[in-house]
């Protein structure tokens, strides 16, 4: 038996669909275990791609068992769209469990989303706009609905009635925004909770029976580490815990069956939405610009243009000890082909002085000065290589430096968005 908890180690969007997807060949079972559908994951199998932002990246597998944990919150409408889109590519989603203490995102939570981000103006937090907050803002105030509630029609008529008359007078009274109707979400939803009873049981026991059995598990993070609510650039994060430690809370089992946390790194740095970016790029034709356009860099989600910078290797440091990573995983090398010149970022200064740990208040990051180091770029196509040591010479002096600087092993390296093309150092299970 193994347990492996992979997480993003920067801002997401670090391709952890991927890595969760070739590592999933050889688990039993993989588990989600925080946040919402403002997470997105891209996998590609065979140069098909598949757009994933509730469904875990194992659902890929007809032989493996998916879990969405009571750490992530559910939107009905979107799960189930997910799924129909599935079907339509001959995927079989009876594999799927969904956990009965899973919080329900409604349309009143994506309301306030919006009504929020307006309201903050300048200092907006820059969300997807999907609900998720406001929903694990009712699921902290005792006042959210979940899916053991959702499915039940008379409790949740009853809560949704009780919730829907307190956001309604906050919409109209506060926000000066028109009321939802109840009836019509009470029919629209009751819908959706008929489709979705199959799917909902109470995970934390079906875990801990495949623990028992001796199975591999594959606990699978969203968002990232600097998207955290506890160790993110707070206030521009998340509303969850992405970080490692969160796979046992957010799921039911214990810390004592975690083996293993994989990190995955991008090979340079991207982030969506607002708050502070030390490494990031703001040129119109430089490599900033370039990351963008050959990296795709568009939100899985949003569609948003993500902001794009050099490699910040002081931001995994800080993240190989909050995770207490033994491993990471380097994506997308292969955007960096044909760039002549490469920076990475090892270390920060504040007024002169070096420091050696990020600063939790913005005021004093904002004055962080990038440290970097230049490498020769290696102008060579490196996505059909097979092994590290095909690798070019300077791709490897590259990863080298990450993984001094970080102070971890690399053990996966991929050099394409197929699943193929992934080169493994390390094999965890």
């Amino acid at each position: 038996m193994s347990s492996v908890v992979v997480i993003g180690a920067q801002w997401g969007d670090e391709g952890k669909g991927k890595i969760v997807d070739y590592l999933a060949q050889k688990a039993d079972a993989v588990a989600r275990y925080s946040g919402g559908s403002n997470a997105g994951h891209t996998v590609v199998v065979n140069d098909v791609a598949y757009k994933l932002r509730l469904l875990p990246s194992g659902i890929l597998y007809k032989d493996k068992t998916c879990f969405l944990g009571n750490g992530v919150v559910i939107n009905p409408r979107v799960v189930l769209q997910e799924i129909a889109g599935m079907h339509a590519k001959g995927i079989d989603t009876s594999n799927l469990h969904i956990s009965d203490r899973a919080h329900v995102v409604l349309p009143y939570h994506e309301v306030l989303d919006g009504l929020q981000e307006v309201a903050l103006g300048d200092r907006k937090i820059g969300t997807t706009g999907g609900g998720i907050g406001p929903c694990y803002m009712d699921k902290a105030a005792r006042v959210g609905i979940r899916m053991c509630d959702f499915i039940d029609p008379t409790t949740f008529a009853e809560k949704l009635k009780r919730n829907l008359e307190a956001k309604n007078i906050l919409f109209t009274k506060v926000y000066g925004a028109k009321p939802l109707d109840y009836d019509a979400m009470l029919k629209e939803y009751l819908g959706y909770a008929d489709q979705l009873r199959p799917y909902v049981s109470d995970t934390a026991v079906a875990l801990g029976e495949l623990f028992a059995q001796g199975k591999n598990v594959l606990f699978e993070g969203a968002q990232a580490t600097y998207l955290d609510i506890d160790y993110g650039t707070y206030p521009y994060v998340t509303s969850s815990n992405p970080t490692a430690g969160n796979a046992a809370t957010g799921s039911g089992i214990g810390p004592r069956f975690i083996d293993h946390v994989i990190g995955v790194v991008k090979a340079y740095t991207t982030r969506v939405g607002e708050g502070p970016f030390v490494t990031e790029l703001f040129d119109t034709n430089g490599p900033g610009t370039h990351l963008r356009d050959k990296g795709h860099e568009y939100g899985t989600v949003t569609g948003r243009p993500r902001r794009c910078g050099w490699l910040d290797a002081f931001m995994v440091k800080n993240s190989v000890r909050i995770n207490s990573l033994d491993y990471i995983a380097v994506t997308r090398l292969d955007i960096l082909d044909d760039m002549p010149t490469i920076k990475m970022c090892v270390g920060y200064e504040i007024d002169g002085k070096q420091i050696t740990t990020i600063p939790a208040d913005l005021k004093i990051l904002a004055k962080a000065k990038p440290m970097y180091e230049e490498f020769q770029g290696w102008m060579t196509d490196i996505s059909k290589m097979e092994t590290y040591d095909e690798l070019p010479a300077p791709a490897k002096k590259y990863l080298d430096r990450l993984s001094q600087v970080a102070g971890v092993k690399i053990g996966i390296v991929s050099v394409g968005p197929n699943r193929s093309q992934t080169i493994v150092l390390k094999d965890l299970f």
